[in-house]
């Protein structure tokens, strides 16, 4: 199985592609839809990277196609920018999780 990614920039890009992950760049709703759908199909690929952008800009979208699917698994990563969560984000999840304090 494959990486793919689907970015907002050519950086990530351009990383992505140095460490071997192959993808595009898309700015607008249509044009994700279409690359993700066409990824799907592709049946090498088991995991679509999409920068936390595109995430926090079309979330009904990825929303629609998670509860749609279950393969391939869909990860928000951050990109050149740095992500766009709190820095005790992950504490802050345990938290809400178990209701422990850490």
């Amino acid at each position: 199985m494959k990486m793919y990614l689907i970015s907002d920039n050519v950086d990530t890009l351009t990383g992505m592609r140095l460490a071997g992950v192959d993808g595009v760049v898309v700015h607008e709703k249509d044009e994700l839809r279409r690359t993700i759908e066409s990824a799907m199909e592709d049946e090498s690929v088991g995991i679509i990277l999409l920068t936390e952008r595109l995430g926090r800009e079309f979330p009904e979208l990825l929303d629609e196609i998670k509860l749609e699917r279950s393969m391939p698994l869909l990860i928000e990563i951050p990109d050149r920018h740095g992500t766009g969560r709190k820095k005790d984000f992950i504490t802050s999840y345990v938290n809400e999780a178990i209701g422990l304090k850490l």
